[in-house]
């Protein structure tokens, strides 16, 4: 897994970040930053979001050499409104060495700047290693910042991230099932498979009937931390590899499929960082882990399954197979009386279209669990949406042959239908499920191109709430 990088040492010699605001730039300029005030209107700097200027010693009149500092903008309010992590932008303009914030940030924008700095130290070498090794520059954490919330969020998504951007033939359910057991290990958790056609002697009939069509072998994974505490249930869709099946999507749409477990991948980070905290709290988690792949043992178009919980499915699209495994599992997950259950899952392009790449849309069948993890998106810089368990909607989702349809004709409401289709599955009265998209297509702030979780740090902030924990 690749190294979250080290916060720098509290008594460490460290060059100043100043962090300074568009509109305050000229009253900084006339006070303490007036030795550079000339420096900056030379170079054009007007402390846009993330905009970085090293300070030279030489400039201040002094005669001295070398570097004293640097200014990184802020912006103004509707730039720092559209964008999250301006200051991470720093890390890549900064030499490396010790550096710690000078300016007046709240302490959320302290936050916020510490843990987009963590972010966007990450690097993706797996396949391609740098020839030289470039040291990164380090960030001092400053006074009242919560440094091991942030380290513990850092390294989750770092996994999340990693999971996530390793393609197929090296993240197949075998190397994920490594993977996951490895998390177990870490922490002293528990964990376990079931594996191929023990899916079917034990009751999964629908993860084994998406999967069995693969090279490599269906299996959930179940993973049990912690004895005391209210309990919380994730589910991650973990989908390896989507061809669609016989309902087989185009090349072009295949290109991204490695990310289809992205939701087993998110589970699997918040884990990491619930379980690095030590929060007072039982969890489970559970990833059905599978490849959609096309052969003679494909289940086919019209084919109908009958689930763990005894519902029986219209295999109306093949390439409609995530909330099919995700079924099963949900029904396993609430067979723990009183449980928190929540699902992740790259689940539909249906979602993106309504809220793009960055926002990930949420369900909630209680108020007061949709008004916590509202709070934790902010609180956790993790940006949701809530959309609603439209039970009007119902209806399109009984074909009339059987008790469900996997996919709906029409093309109306995809997102809300397929968690109209989860909840059939749902016994608890406090359920949530995230349809997250997985994947940065375009380099931001703090979030490089590539693999990307969504939601786990608005759970992690909500789960005192949410749990009364």
């Amino acid at each position: 897994m690749t190294a979250v990088p080290a916060l720098a040492d509290a008594d460490a010699t460290s060059l100043p970040l100043h962090v300074v605001a568009s509109e305050d730039l000229p009253a900084w300029c006339a006070g303490p930053g007036s030795e550079w005030a000339q420096w900056l209107a030379a170079t054009g700097f007007e402390a846009g979001l993330g905009d970085v200027r090293l300070l030279p010693g030489s400039v201040a009149g002094s005669g001295g050499a070398g570097l004293v500092g640097a200014i990184v903008g802020l912006g103004r309010a509707p730039a720092r409104a559209r964008s999250r992590f301006g200051v991470a932008k720093a890390v890549a303009s900064l030499p490396a060495g010790d550096w710690h914030l000078s300016g007046a940030l709240t302490e959320s924008q302290a936050k916020e700047a510490v843990l987009g700095w963590l972010l966007a130290s990450y690097r993706f070498d797996r396949y391609r290693p740098a020839k030289k090794s470039a040291a990164l520059p380090r960030l001092k954490l400053p006074a009242g910042v919560d440094g091991e919330t942030l380290l513990a969020m850092a390294e989750g998504e770092y996994l999340t991230r990693d999971l996530i951007n390793t393609p197929a033939n090296d993240m197949g359910p075998d190397e994920l099932q490594a993977a996951f057991f490895g998390l177990a290990q870490r922490f002293g958790a528990t964990a376990s498979a079931i594996v191929g056609h023990d899916l079917l002697a034990q009751n999964f009939p629908m993860i084994h009937a998406v999967g069995r069509a693969a090279a490599r072998a269906p299996r959930l994974l179940d993973m049990r931390w912690g004895r005391e505490g209210p309990q919380l249930t994730l589910v991650g869709k973990g989908v390896c590899f989507d061809t669609g099946g016989l309902d087989i999507k185009p090349s072009s749409s295949m290109l991204l499929m490695k990310k289809d477990m992205g939701g087993a991948a998110t589970v699997m980070g918040l884990a990491l960082m619930i379980m690095r905290l030590g929060l007072p709290l039982r969890l489970r988690v559970l990833v059905p882990a599978v490849e959609n792949s096309v052969s003679g043992a494909a289940m086919r178009p019209r084919d109908i399954l009958t689930s763990r919980r005894g519902l029986t499915v219209e295999v109306n699209n093949t390439d409609a197979e995530g909330r099919l495994v995700l079924g099963d599992a949900l029904a396993y997950a609430c067979e723990d009386e009183g449980a928190t259950v929540i699902s992740m899952a790259t689940l539909t392009g249906a979602a993106r279209v309504a809220v793009g790449p960055d926002l990930a849309p949420y369900f909630a069948n209680d108020p007061a669990m949709a008004a916590v993890i509202e709070a934790g998106a902010a609180a956790g810089f993790d940006p949701v949406w809530r959309l609603p368990f439209w039970d009007a909607y119902e209806p399109l989702i009984e074909p009339g042959i059987a008790d469900l349809d996997n996919a709906p004709s029409g093309g109306f409401a995809g997102a809300i239908t397929a968690a109209l289709f989860l909840r059939r599955f749902v016994s608890t009265p406090r359920y949530a499920h995230f349809d997250i998209y997985g994947h940065i297509p375009s380099e931001l702030p703090g979030r490089p191109k590539g693999g990307a979780g969504q939601g786990a740090r608005a759970i992690l902030y909500a789960l005192p709430d949410m749990l009364g924990l």
